[in-house]
């Protein structure tokens, strides 16, 4: 275990204090315990429901019962949260999973770690749901959760138009009519506008659509898919196709594991296109005002610059990306350089830039792509390395998330066992898995990088790479080759001292020393996530915003797919996996506010 402030232990055989727990029916001991769940919940018995976790365990639900993303710790919390919720939601219809890869198994996760892992369906007044329940051995052979997921998957109210519900009506020619009057909202005005046509802004539109809520999309390009597409030219995703799919809409099988960006963007105005999702390019939301009386925005849209459309909406939905505008550190005597110097989000190629000197400011994913496309194309290139860099190689990626994401693995199931623990587990398991690979798998690229001088880590306490994704965004780099690069002395490391200022050749640090260059690359992030929307919205509604991004108290992610400090005013931002799943949540959210089931006033814990 890493030295770290965290109280929480995993439930290891010795602290259980348990040897052989392999002897048992998991199909047995998932269907005593779960009638025992039932006939508490039966008779609202809250102190008996608590009693079948551990001291420390844990109960994380996704808007089943709290309309929310919420993690409780331990049984007074846990407590709290049904003396609340539980008459109030309705939980019942418990019903033990047996379908394949739902079915109760014991998992031997390490020589000291056991748990039994099962799923059952559920029931509250508003929906049903899906459970997911790690369960430990205890010495008197009994066997309390260790943690649950209750997870809503859908709405009583709500018929998803999906498989045998989809349109039946044959269109005889009306098709394309049908589809202008739908997307230019000449009849009637959306119920939410999404801005950014991002996988994440399309991935929540189409959730909207689908579950019967007029929703249109505001990019600022002339096309769908261009925030991938003008991206420097060598981008690709570092994560597997498995992992990066798209709802409603899969890849073909003939796709490739790696996802280059340009081939992304053609997907995603593909996406957009067969899904019949509305979306306004080139077109800008210039002006926006707050009715708390009436719960509603009026949006000022420019439409492609040609003319005003003035539309009063329900919800507003900020899909703009993981980060603010670009940042770039100021560092005095910029106008003394002879070079070039740009934002990484305005680099396009190496091949511009044959037979020069560049630096590359920054040691991340974007940061080690361009400096490979320097080293590509024979380019002198050095990178600035401001601070560690948490390195793990691809291959390592993948087969990590290979034990679920995969071609015989439905992406449903691997989403909400991917989502199942609360991140104070998967904190421990990261923990555990991480030092394990960086002294086995990676332990050559890892040693060969510290003997070039290139600093590397762990991720935040040791949890990896996903620590830091969770709650920075940024500060790792998934190897596809960069590494190598740089052991070679293909890619040369300048690091441990400050950067003073610009010259006219390059830039100077405060050791003394100066690296020369005709272009220089800052890769160094982008700003505040609510940037974009105090620009639209004004500081008056940004005042009332929580933290949008990192983690909060209880492991979650903050403001990020729920309440964000104001009603009607929604961030969805993620990778493509965590967009593939949460935005059905923050979708069923905003149809249980349009229904009239959900009023954050009532929940209360």
């Amino acid at each position: 275990m890493a030295t770290d402030p965290f109280p929480q232990r995993l439930p290891t055989l010795g602290r259980l204090g348990v040897t052989d727990p392999f002897n048992v029916s998991s199909c047995g001991v998932a269907t005593e315990w779960l009638n025992a769940l039932s006939a508490a919940i039966t008779q609202n018995d809250t102190a008996a429901i608590v009693d079948l976790f551990l001291e420390d365990g844990f109960w994380k639900d996704v808007i089943a019962l709290t309309w929310d993303l919420r993690t409780f710790e331990g049984r007074k919390d846990i407590k709290r949260l049904l003396d609340a919720r539980l008459v109030a939601t309705g939980l019942h219809e418990l019903c033990l999973s047996q379908e394949p890869l739902k079915e109760p198994v014991l998992q031997k996760v390490y020589e000291d770690l056991v748990w039994l892992r099962f799923c059952f369906g559920f029931s509250t007044k508003h929906g049903k749901g899906t459970a997911v329940v790690y369960l430990v051995p205890l010495p008197d052979s009994k066997w309390k959760a260790y943690s649950l997921l209750t997870c809503l998957d859908s709405h009583s109210l709500t018929l998803r138009k999906l498989g045998p519900s989809r349109n039946w009506e044959a269109n005889h020619g009306g098709w394309e009519e049908k589809r202008c009057q739908e997307t230019d909202f000449s009849n009637n005005d959306p119920t939410v506008i999404v801005i950014g046509a991002g996988h994440t802004g399309l991935e929540t539109a189409a959730r909207l659509k689908y579950i019967g809520l007029p929703t249109l999309v505001i990019e600022k390009k002339p096309r769908v898919g261009d925030n991938w597409r003008d991206r420097y030219k060598t981008l690709c995703l570092h994560d597997t196709i498995w992992y990066n799919q798209t709802p409603y809409l899969t890849f073909p099988s003939t796709w490739p594991v790696y996802t280059p960006g340009p081939k992304l963007a053609d997907w995603l105005e593909a996406y957009a296109s067969f899904l019949e999702l509305d979306v306004w390019t080139a077109s800008t939301v210039t002006k926006t005002s707050w009715n708390d009386g009436t719960k509603t925005w009026t949006v000022e849209v420019n439409r492609n610059g040609k003319c005003t459309r003035i539309l009063t909406v329900k919800h507003l939905v900020f899909a703009t990306g993981s980060g603010g505008p670009p940042k770039v550190p100021n560092i005095s005597g910029k106008a003394s350089f002879k070079g070039s110097s740009m934002h990484s989000s305005e680099f396009k190629s190496a091949a511009n830039h044959i037979g020069k000197k560049a630096i590359v400011v920054g040691c991340g994913s974007s940061a080690h792509d361009i400096a490979q496309d320097f080293c590509n194309h024979g380019v002198d290139i050095t990178m600035y390395q401001r601070s560690s860099t948490s390195v793990i190689s691809a291959k390592s990626v993948a087969t990590m998330l290979g034990t679920m994401y995969k071609d015989d693995f439905p992406t449903g199931l691997a989403d909400t066992y991917n989502t199942s623990l609360p991140w104070a587990v998967v904190r421990r398991l990261y923990q555990r898995e991480v030092s394990v690979v960086a002294e086995t798998v990676d332990k050559a690229i890892l040693d060969g990088l510290a003997k070039v001088g290139f600093k590397t880590n762990l991720g935040i306490h040791g949890a990896g790479a996903t620590s830091l994704f969770l709650e920075r965004g940024g500060g790792y780099y998934f190897d596809t080759g960069g590494s190598k690069s740089i052991i070679d002395g293909h890619i040369k490391i300048k690091n441990g001292s400050t950067i003073e200022s610009f010259t006219e050749c390059g830039l100077r640090f405060a050791d003394g020393t100066e690296l020369q260059a005709d272009i220089i690359i800052f890769a160094t992030g982008y700003g505040d996530i609510r940037d974009f929307m105090r620009e639209i919205c004004g500081d008056e509604i940004a005042a009332k915003i929580t933290r949008v991004w990192g983690l909060d108290e209880e492991g979650q992610t903050a403001g990020v797919w729920r309440y964000c400090g104001h009603d009607g005013l929604w961030f969805a931002i993620g990778d493509l996996a965590l967009s593939r799943f949460h935005s059905l949540h923050l979708a069923l959210q905003i149809k249980a506010i349009e229904e009239g089931i959900f009023n954050k006033a009532d929940v209360v814990i």
